[in-house]
């Protein structure tokens, strides 16, 4: 891999990326290019697309003061859009999201596409490069830590407890002695997000089946009716065999 020179850097923060009360998302460039980082707690399939609203904010700022319009071809950075999870839905070490997989009656090859790779940063995953980055890999220590204690104990406790053990093992020690309250509010609320988070997704998905039981259910009531009528039955007696009403049972009859 080829060394960047550091001395060709910019930070760039995004705006309005806040998490845990401190600015989660940093773009940043690196000789010629550009690299989109951010942190998430759980999996979401929609960060190609969001990506693509950023770096299009990113590029837009770079060439403010030039002419699109000019004969001359502006060189913008290319960009590397990455994730670090630390939740506990996925298990694979990293996997990749196309913009591409949102696009209904895709034919051919997309004309736009935006891949961003995802880094799973819990205890036990991509051990190479927690070697290499020290902050990560404690880390995802801490975040071990605080999940082992929170089966145990009332989360304020479990968070507690884990703050001091990370300490005395020397994990993250000094951020943690100077900012011991700010860490374990903020993990407080980074815990309830998750689960807050998991819960939304589990009741959107039972909402899902419920709808998907209730439209077979529908599917049945109307070839029912059909066949019913087939055989000559009314339509009232029809509709109150199979608990519909009598005018939707007509419109079933009249479209077969």
């Amino acid at each position: 891999m080829k060394k960047k020179e550091q001395t060709d850097s910019m930070v760039i923060t995004l705006e309005n990326a806040i998490y845990m009360g401190m600015k989660n998302d940093l773009a940043f460039i690196i000789d010629t290019e550009l690299f989109l980082y951010e942190h998430q707690s759980t999996y979401n399939p929609n960060m190609p697309l969001r990506d693509l609203f950023y770096i299009s904010s990113e590029y837009q700022k770079l060439v403010d003061k030039k002419s699109l319009y000019s004969s001359v071809l502006q060189k913008i950075p290319a960009p590397q859009f990455i994730v670090f999870y630390n939740g506990t839905e996925k298990k694979k070490d990293s996997w990749v999201n196309h913009l591409s997989e949102a696009f209904e009656n895709l034919s051919g090859n997309p004309k736009l596409e935006l891949e961003v790779l995802t880094i799973n940063i819990n205890e036990g995953h991509n051990s190479e490069l927690m070697e290499q980055c020290q902050i990560l890999r404690e880390y995802a220590q801490y975040v071990d830590c605080v999940r082992r204690y929170a089966k145990e104990f009332e989360l304020i406790d479990a968070i507690e407890q884990a703050v001091d053990e990370c300490i005395q093992r020397n994990i993250l020690s000094e951020f943690l002695r100077k900012n011991k309250a700010e860490v374990i509010a903020m993990s407080i609320f980074e815990y309830d997000k998750e689960e807050e988070e998991r819960k939304l997704r589990k009741a959107e998905y039972e909402a899902g089946v419920e709808s998907g039981i209730a439209e077979g259910k529908r599917l049945a009531q109307k070839e029912g009716t059909i066949a019913l009528s087939r055989l000559g039955l009314p339509v009232e007696q029809i509709a109150m065999a199979l608990q519909v009403d009598v005018e939707l049972a007509k419109q079933w009859i009249g479209d077969k």
